[in-house]
């Protein structure tokens, strides 16, 4: 059953304007893993802004209440390309409220553009 449906659009230059206007703003959203690649280089603004996308439409799927943490909800791709979710704290609280046993997400960039679908599944 379908618990929860939500979309987001983040302007990827706008995003990275952001970021560098207030650079802790990247300690408030994300966690370590998603800032930084395996191999150790720095994630791009593009794939900072489409997880961004992914944690406001993973909110919107919860019926974005008041209290959720950003860093609470990690966002991440499978060795096969699938991006996840990974939730803990204020959002595994509030899908466990909701029933959501599994999440279903996907993610895309293109013409300055960053989206993100997020699925909440009972």
């Amino acid at each position: 059953m379908i618990i929860g449906v939500g979309i987001d659009v983040a302007e990827i230059e706008r995003f990275g304007q952001s970021i560098e206007r207030t650079p802790a703003m990247l300690q408030r959203l994300f966690v370590e893993s998603e800032l930084i690649l395996p191999g150790g280089e720095r994630r791009g603004v593009a794939s900072l802004a489409v997880r961004f996308a992914a944690k406001e439409a993973l909110a919107k799927a919860l019926g974005a209440p008041a209290g959720l943490l950003w860093t609470d909800a990690e966002v991440y791709v499978e060795a096969n390309g699938q991006p996840r979710l990974r939730v803990r704290g204020s959002v595994a609280a509030r899908a466990a409220e909701l029933g959501v046993r599994h999440w279903h997400v996907s993610l895309s960039h293109d013409a300055g553009v960053a989206s993100a679908v997020v699925i909440a599944e009972g």
